[in-house]
C-alpha cells in the first residue's frame, strides 16, 4: 500500500489546473481512466493525496504503490492492498467483507493459471471499489506485469471509476510491463494524460510563503528556484535541512547552499547518531520495503534500540512504515542518496549481512538473495539464486522476474545452460521475441549435448512460426529430424518428433503431418508419455479435418483427446483441440458449436492460455454469428473481444486474424473506410503481407471501383501465392465475386481458382468459385449446376449460399426462367435477412427482374445501413454531436461527419433530429 509521502507546504502549489481534471473526470458519469507522468519528486503523490482527500465521502479510494528495486511478486500491488486494508491502512478493514476469499486464494495461488488469477483480480478490485470510486497504481513502471494487467482490466468494469495511473517516463523502457500496457490503453480507451512540469519562479515562491508564513523576497525565491532547478523535492529537502526551529529563508539564502539533491539529502544527516546512521545506511542498501527482523540482522541493534531508533528517524521524516514490521525512506530518491555517500566496501558489507540473514531465515525470496549476493560480490550464491529463482519465477507464470532473475546470472555465468534456456523461454512468454530468439541461438550454439541442442532448436522453431519466417522454420525443422536420430529414448526425443508433426501441420504439409503425428503417438506409447501421445492425437487430428476424406476420422479422433486431455489436466492440448475442431471442420449444429466454444474458453483459461481464452473465443462466437447470417451480431463479437483483450495482437506473431476477420466483415457490410484503417495494422513494419492482407488490399480496391489498383493487388495476390502457397476457398470466392464486380475478365482470376487448396470435403466453395468464373464466361447452364450445386454445400455459411442463389437467379433470368429465378431470389431474402453490404444489393438489383416487389421504405433502412451506420444512427438519435461521435465510436470527426452523411442520404432524410423519428418507426414497425 501507498504511504504518504506529504511535503512541507500546508498547501498544494502549481497543481490546480491538473488536480480540477482529476477531480472532473472522478465527478463523471463514466469510467475514466487518467495517467500521471512525471520524473522523480515533481509531485505526483502529492497530487494523488489532494484529489483522494477532496473526493465525496461516498466515493471509495484504493491506492496501491509498486515498489523500486525488486523484481516483485505477481499481482502484488493488489495483494499489498489487500493486506493494507486487513491491518487498517489505506481504507476500511470491512471492505474486506464483500471480497470472495475464494478469489483472493486463486490470486495468491500459482497453481491456478494466470488468466484464472488475472480473472480473480478483477473480481476483487470490483468487490473492494465499488462505485463510485478512485483507484490508484503509483509508479506504475516498477509494477509486475501481473499488476499492469489488473490496472488494464479495471476501466472495463461498470459503473463510475476513475483509474488513476503515475509513472516515470525517464524509467520506462520497451522491457517495462508499463511500456505495452500504455499503448494498449490507448487503443482500448479514452486516456486522459497528465504530465506535471518543475515549478516555475512564481511556483516557487508560492510554496516557499506556504512554509515560512511570509511572502519571500525576490533574491530568496530566485536563489532558492535557481538552486533546485523547480524541483519540488528538491526545495522541499532543502528546505528541510533548514532543521525544526522555522525557516529562516534570508538566513538560509546566506549558507552555502547544496549543489544537488543528493547534497540536500545527506546534510539532513549531518546530526543524527551513530546509531541511526547504521540503521540509515543499512536501510538504504537493504532496499524499499525492510522487514524489522532483517533490519534489526544487519545492524545488529537490541530490540528495543532499534525501535527506538526507527521511531526517531519518522519522526524527522527521514523514513516511514510501510506496512506491517516493514519500514523504509519516505522516497526513494532519498534512499538513492543515501546509498550513493557509502563506499564500495561499505555496500559490500552490508550486503553481505543482508544475505547471510537471508540464508539464514531460510525460503527467502531467490530475487532478494541475488541482489544480496551481487552487492556483496558472492558469485556463487548469485548463480544458484539465479537458478531457482528463474526455475521458480517460470512455474508460476512471472516471465518478466524469471527473464530479470535468469540474466543476472547469466552476466556471471553465461555458459550455464540451464540460465540460458530459462532466459530464452521467459523472453518467449514475456512476448519479447527478439530477446527470446538471441538467447534461443546462443543455447542452441553453445549446446553440446543432443538433449540440450534439440530443445533449443524446438524453441527456435515456434519463433520462426510466430515472427512467420517459414523458409528458416523449414530449415530448423531439417535439423531437427538430423538430430533425433542422435537422441536416446526419451522425453526429449518425443517431444521433438511431436514439433515436427506440429510444424507439418501448422504450415499445410498435411500427409507429412499425419505420419509424423502416428510416430508421436507410437513413441509415446513406447516411453509411457501420455501427455506427448496427446500432443501428438490433436496434430493428426486437426491435419486430417484438412484431407480429402478424413473430416470424419479427424474430428472423432480430436473429440477422443479433448476427453482425455481434459481428464488429465492437459487443458492447453485440450483447448488446441477444440479450437481446432471448431474452426478447421465442418460447422457444428448452433447448440453443440457454441457448448464446444465455451468449453474450449474454460480450457484456455486453466491453461493461461489467453489468446484462446478471449481472442480465439470471440473470434468463434462471431464466425458462428457469419454461419448464422448475423452481420451485426459477428462485429459485435469481434468487437467486445477487441475490447477485452490484453494485446493477444502480438508483435511479430502471425497475421493477426482478429483483424483480418473484421476487415472482411467490414468489406460485407460496405464499410470501405473502416478497412482502410484496420489493413496497415495487420503487418509488422518492414515485413512482407500474408496473403489474407493481399486479398483484402484487392478487395478494397474492388469495391473502390479503383482498377488500376485492382490490377496492381491482383499482381501482388498471385506473387504472394507464389511465396506463401495456395489460397483456401473462401479467399478465392471473396477475390473472385469482387473481381467481377469491379470489371475484371473472368480470364485474370481463373488462376486463382486453379490454383487454389480444394479439399472434398469443403466442395461446395468449389463448385461456387467455378460457377462465378463460368457465368462471367457466358456459360449460364454450367454456372446454374454449379450454383444450384453450392446452395445445397451445409458447409457454406448463410451469406455465402445466399450468394449462391443469387447467382442461380442471374443465370436463370439470363436463361429466361424467371419462375426458377423468383424462387432463388426469395430463398437468398430469407437468408439475408439479417446481413447488409454488396450481398444484399446485388439480391435487390434481380427483385424488379422477377416481378418482386422492391422493399418497403421503412424496412429498406434497416438492409442499407451497414451494422456501423445503424450504430452511428443509434447515437445520433440520443443527440450526440459529431465530436462526441468521435470520442465515444474512436474515430475521427471527419469520420464520423461522412457516416451521418452518408446515414441521412440512405434514408432520405435532410436533418439529424428527423433520425430518432426513423428509428423509432422501425422500432414500432
Amino acid at each position: 500500500m501507498r504511504v504518504g509521502r506529504g511535503g512541507l507546504s500546508p498547501v498544494m502549489v502549481g497543481r490546480d489546473t491538473e488536480l480540477r481534471r482529476l477531480a472532473a473526470l472522478a465527478a463523471g458519469p463514466d469510467p475514466q481512466v487518467a495517467l500521471v507522468a512525471g520524473e522523480a519528486g515533481i509531485g505526483k503523490s502529492r497530487l494523488v493525496q489532494e484529489l483522494t482527500a477532496g473526493v465525496p465521502a461516498e466515493t471509495r479510494v484504493l491506492v496501491t504503490q509498486a515498489d523500486p528495486g525488486a523484481l516483485g511478486r505477481p499481482f502484488g500491488l493488489l495483494l499489498d492492498a489487500v493486506d493494507g486494508l486487513a491491518v487498517g491502512r489505506g481504507g476500511q478493514p470491512e471492505w474486506l467483507a464483500a471480497v470472495d476469499r475464494a478469489a483472493l486464494d486463486v490470486v495468491a495461488d500459482p497453481a491456478h493459471s494466470s488468466v484464472e488469477r488475472l480473472r480473480a483480480a478483477t473480481d476483487i478490485v470490483a468487490a473492494l471499489a465499488t462505485a463510485p470510486a478512485v483507484v490508484v497504481f503509483e509508479d506504475l513502471h516498477w509494477a509486475d506485469p501481473e499488476s499492469t494487467a489488473v490496472f488494464e482490466r479495471i476501466p472495463d468494469l461498470p459503473g463510475r471509476r476513475l483509474l488513476v495511473g503515475t509513472y516515470r517516463p525517464d524509467e520506462v523502457t520497451r522491457r517495462s510491463p508499463v511500456a505495452d500496457l500504455l499503448t494498449r490503453l490507448e487503443r482500448r480507451h479514452t486516456v486522459t494524460h497528465l504530465r506535471l512540469e518543475r515549478f516555475s519562479l512564481t511556483d516557487t515562491s508560492v510554496l516557499l510563503e506556504a512554509v515560512s508564513g511570509r511572502p519571500p523576497s525576490y533574491r530568496a525565491a530566485a536563489s532558492l528556484h535557481n538552486r533546485t532547478g523547480g524541483s519540488p523535492y528538491f526545495l522541499e529537502e532543502l528546505l528541510r535541512a533548514g532543521g525544526d526551529g522555522g525557516v529562516d529563508l534570508e538566513q538560509l539564502c546566506d549558507q552555502p547552499l547544496p549543489w544537488n539533491l543528493a547534497e540536500a539529502l545527506r546534510r539532513q544527516l549531518d546530526d543524527v547518531d551513530p546509531r541511526q546512521q547504521r540503521v540509515v545506511e543499512a536501510a538504504a542498501v537493504l532496499g524499499h520495503r525492510i522487514p524489522f527482523d532483517v533490519l534489526a540482522a544487519v545492524t545488529q541493534l537490541p530490540e528495543a534500540d532499534l525501535i527506538e531508533v526507527l521511531r526517531d528517524l519518522v519522526r524527522r521524516g527521514l523514513m516511514v512504515e510501510t506496512g506491517d514490521d516493514e519500514f523504509g525512506f519516505r522516497h526513494a530518491l532519498a534512499r538513492e542518496a543515501v546509498a550513493e555517500q557509502l563506499l564500495g566496501r561499505e555496500r559490500r558489507r552490508l550486503h553481505e549481512l543482508a544475505l547471510e540473514a537471508l540464508l539464514a531465515a531460510g525460503d527467502a525470496d531467490p530475487a532478494l538473495v541475488a541482489r544480496h549476493a551481487h552487492g556483496a560480490g558472492r558469485y556463487d550464491d548469485l548463480v544458484r539464486a539465479a537458478r531457482e529463482g528463474s526455475a521458480r519465477y517460470l512455474a508460476i507464470g512471472a516471465a518478466h522476474q524469471a527473464l530479470a532473475l535468469a540474466e543476472m546470472g547469466l552476466e556471471e555465468a553465461p555458459e550455464d545452460l540451464e540460465l540460458r534456456s530459462r532466459a530464452a523461454r521467459a523472453a518467449w512468454l514475456a512476448n519479447l521475441l527478439p530477446d527470446a530468439g538471441q538467447h534461443a541461438r546462443r543455447w542452441a550454439r553453445d549446446a553440446t549435448a543432443a538433449q540440450d541442442r534439440s530443445a533449443a532448436l524446438r524453441l527456435l522453431v515456434r519463433l520462426a512460426w510466430e515472427n512467420e519466417r517459414r523458409e528458416e522454420m523449414q530449415v530448423l525443422i531439417d535439423e531437427i529430424r538430423d538430430i533425433i536420430g542422435q537422441l536416446p529414448p526419451g522425453a526429449e526425443q518425443a517431444e521433438a518428433v511431436a514439433t515436427v508433426a506440429q510444424s507439418y501441420m501448422l504450415t499445410e504439409r498435411l500427409e507429412e503431418a499425419i505420419t509424423w503425428a502416428d510416430r508421436t503417438i507410437a513413441l509415446a506409447d513406447e516411453l509411457g508419455l501420455p501427455h506427448v501421445r496427446l500432443a501428438g492425437a490433436v496434430e493428426k487430428g486437426s491435419a486430417l479435418l484438412n484431407v480429402p476424406g478424413g473430416v470424419n476420422e479427424g474430428r472423432k479422433l480430436l473429440l477422443e483427446v479433448i476427453e482425455d486431455a481434459e481428464t488429465a489436466g492437459e487443458w492447453l492440448v485440450a483447448a488446441r483441440g477444440l479450437h481446432n475442431l471448431i474452426n478447421n471442420g465442418p460447422p457444428f449444429p448452433p447448440t453443440e458449436g457454441h457448448e464446444l466454444l465455451e468449453r474450449m474458453r474454460a480450457d484456455a483459461e486453466r491453461a493461461g492460455f489467453e489468446a484462446l481464452a478471449v481472442a480465439a473465443y470471440f473470434e468463434g462466437r462471431a464466425r458462428f454469428a457469419v454461419e448464422d447470417g448475423d452481420l451485426r451480431a459477428a462485429v459485435e463479437a469481434l468487437e467486445e473481444g477487441h475490447r477485452r483483450e490484453r494485446g493477444y495482437v502480438r508483435a511479430g506473431r502471425r497475421a493477426n486474424f482478429h483483424g483480418v476477420f473484421l476487415a472482411g466483415l467490414a468489406l460485407e457490410a460496405g464499410e470501405l473506410d473502416r478497412v482502410d484503417a484496420i489493413l496497415p495494422t495487420l503487418t509488422e513494419p518492414g515485413g512482407k503481407p500474408s496473403l489474407a492482407v493481399l486479398g483484402l488490399t484487392f478487395h478494397l480496391a474492388c469495391r473502390r471501383g479503383d482498377v488500376p489498383a485492382a490490377e496492381a493487388a491482383l499482381d501482388d495476390l498471385y506473387a504472394g501465392i507464389d511465396r506463401i502457397g495456395p489460397p483456401y476457398g473462401e479467399q478465392v470466392h471473396d477475390v473472385v465475386a469482387a473481381g467481377l464486380a469491379a470489371g475484371l475478365a473472368g480470364d485474370r482470376l481463373r488462376p486463382l481458382a486453379e490454383r487454389a487448396s480444394w479439399s472434398t470435403a469443403v466442395d461446395g466453395w468449389e463448385a461456387l468459385v467455378f460457377a462465378q468464373l463460368d457465368e462471367a464466361d457466358g456459360r449460364s447452364v454450367e454456372a446454374i449446376e454449379g450454383y444450384e450445386a453450392a446452395t445445397g454445400s451445409a458447409e457454406l455459411r448463410a451469406p455465402v449460399r445466399a450468394s449462391a442463389h443469387t447467382g442461380a437467379a442471374r443465370c436463370l433470368v439470363h436463361l429466361g426462367q424467371t419462375d426458377r429465378a423468383r424462387d432463388h431470389v426469395r430463398a437468398a431474402d430469407a437468408l439475408l435477412a439479417r446481413w447488409a453490404g454488396w450481398r444484399v444489393a446485388e439480391v435487390d438489383t434481380l427483385r424488379g427482374r422477377v416481378g418482386l416487389a422492391a422493399t418497403a421504405a421503412e424496412g429498406a433502412g434497416e438492409t442499407v445501413l451497414t451494422p456501423r451506420e445503424r450504430e452511428v444512427a443509434a447515437l445520433i438519435a440520443e443527440g450526440l454531436t459529431n465530436a462526441e461521435l468521435a470520442r465515444r465510436l474512436y474515430i475521427s470527426k471527419k469520420t464520423a461527419a461522412v457516416h451521418v452523411s452518408n446515414i441521412l442520404a440512405k434514408l432520405g432524410l435532410s436533418s439529424r433530429t428527423q433520425v430518432a423519428g426513423w428509428l423509432a418507426k422501425g422500432r414500432r414497425g
